[in-house]
């Protein structure tokens, strides 16, 4: 089968234009919103919906409910596959149908399940970007190949992915077949921006672990024994801050520090990131090297609480043990169980004065590494950079896709491409949620593109 040149693939793409931007229209006003229940008739329309877009691009979709763990009802997940050559190779498209909820419309400008499109641009209301988009770019890449589609195509749209997809796992381990692919394409991140593409080159893996520190039996006076004896909230903070050097950069031995993988053509902008933190102007940012890496695939420990008498009703005690709560975001590319392990060795054996130390390892999260020199990745990179007109500027995830990590798991031998609608601007999980459309149109061209080119 000959490969559809660029120039016909974006003709394509402009005639089925107002399609596209009907289904994600009318995926908006669905409003699936996961936390009001994966299993209420709101989600199953949803995912009908979902599954009807897709048959009418030659996809055998269907809407299957999953099972959580314990065996109750789960999410409803559509599920199905177009075969067009069973020697071609397969890929399998993710997206998830769910979005998060809307705790006050108020905040909005714009009622958020009514899809409103504006003069700069975008296309407002929940799920546009998150995963709509997503949904939209496979749809509109599939009706853009139609015929000339030279790869078997497999399908899941999860209807839990909000809600940290308790039963992901299990449906897939029960449904392997219809999963079994060459590429997996994650259309569920974003890029750079508006007009300069990416792909998520890697995830921060995570784990947790509660530390308490004691110093007393009980409490004691402070103006009795105050001096020589250290309050339990103040070894803590010693505690806390022995893993830092005066740069602010983790000194725990055995946890991995990575440099951004496949490298870094663009640092991001430290400015962008103060105010997008709303860093108050005298701090200074912590660590060393690219700000890409120290975000992206260097380890950072938060501490995310912290039980402590309240100010409010305070008296002159010095408190008998203090206990918090650390998060600490791993490598791409190191074991969970390993970094706790050095975290937990690491603060057992810095007890300030000797205080007792005691750590309760908690749950741990796998991170995500994208191979660079795959073939996979050569297509999209080039693919990207046709649609968009400029090269692409890859990126990483500070944080963590747990599901991303377990497919790789269950199948090590697939290459994962992770793509997505978003970009800066889309306020994803936020009031005013958006969508940028001339960006929206360039990604159904590059996965389409995508698409072409691995069907060599």
């Amino acid at each position: 089968m000959a490969q559809v040149g660029s120039d016909e693939l974006r003709s394509r793409v402009e005639q089925d234009w107002q399609r596209v931007v009907d289904v994600l229209s009318k995926k908006i006003a669905l409003g699936s919103v996961s936390a009001l229940g994966i299993t209420a008739d709101h989600m199953k329309r949803s995912a009908e919906f979902v599954a009807e877009v897709l048959r009418e691009e030659g996809v055998d979709a269907r809407v299957v409910q999953s099972r959580n763990p314990d065996g109750t009802p789960g999410a409803w997940e559509i599920v199905g596959s177009r075969i067009v050559d069973p020697q071609a190779p397969t890929v399998l498209l993710y997206a998830h149908h769910d979005v998060q909820p809307v705790p006050d419309p108020k905040e909005w400008d714009t009622d958020p399940f009514v899809a409103t499109a504006k003069d700069d641009g975008r296309l407002y209301g929940r799920g546009a970007a998150d995963d709509g988009g997503g949904i939209a770019i496979h749809s509109g890449a599939l009706h853009a190949l139609g015929d000339d589609l030279g790869v078997n195509v497999k399908v899941f749209i999860e209807g839990e992915e909000e809600m940290g997809s308790p039963s992901f796992i299990p449906f897939i381990e029960e449904h392997a077949s219809e999963f079994e692919s060459d590429v997996i394409i994650v259309a569920d991140s974003g890029n750079w921006s508006a007009e300069i593409p990416s792909l998520t080159t890697s995830l921060r893996g995570n784990t947790c672990v509660d530390v308490t520190v004691r110093v007393l039996g009980h409490p004691v006076h402070s103006g009795q024994f105050g001096g020589p004896i250290l309050d339990a909230n103040t070894l803590a903070s010693m505690l806390i801050t022995s893993m830092y050097d005066k740069d602010g950069s983790l000194v725990v031995p055995g946890l991995l520090a990575e440099e951004p993988i496949g490298g870094l053509q663009r640092d991001l902008d430290e400015e962008s990131l103060r105010a997008d933190a709303a860093v108050v102007p005298g701090y200074r940012l912590a660590g060393t090297d690219s700000l890409a890496s120290r975000l992206w695939t260097k380890p950072s420990v938060t501490v995310i609480g912290f039980d402590a008498h309240p100010v409010d009703g305070s008296f002159n005690v010095i408190a008998d043990s203090a206990r918090f709560r650390l998060s600490m975001r791993i490598s791409p590319n190191q074991k969970p169980e390993e970094a706790q392990q050095a975290l937990v060795e690491f603060l057992k054996a810095n007890a300030p004065f000797g205080a007792e130390v005691s750590v309760e390892p908690l749950e741990n999260g796998k991170g995500w590494a994208m191979d660079p020199d795959c073939a996979a990745v050569k297509d999209a990179e080039e693919a990207l950079a046709e649609a968009f007109g400029v090269s692409p500027a890859n990126k990483g995830e500070g944080g963590s896709i747990p599901f991303i990590p377990e497919l790789q798991r269950i199948f090590p031998d697939a290459q994962v491409l992770v793509t997505g609608p978003e970009d800066p601007k889309a306020n994803a999980h936020s009031p005013n949620e958006s969508i940028d459309l001339p960006s929206l149109k360039k990604n159904i061209l590059a996965e389409a593109l995508i698409l072409s080119k691995l069907a060599k």
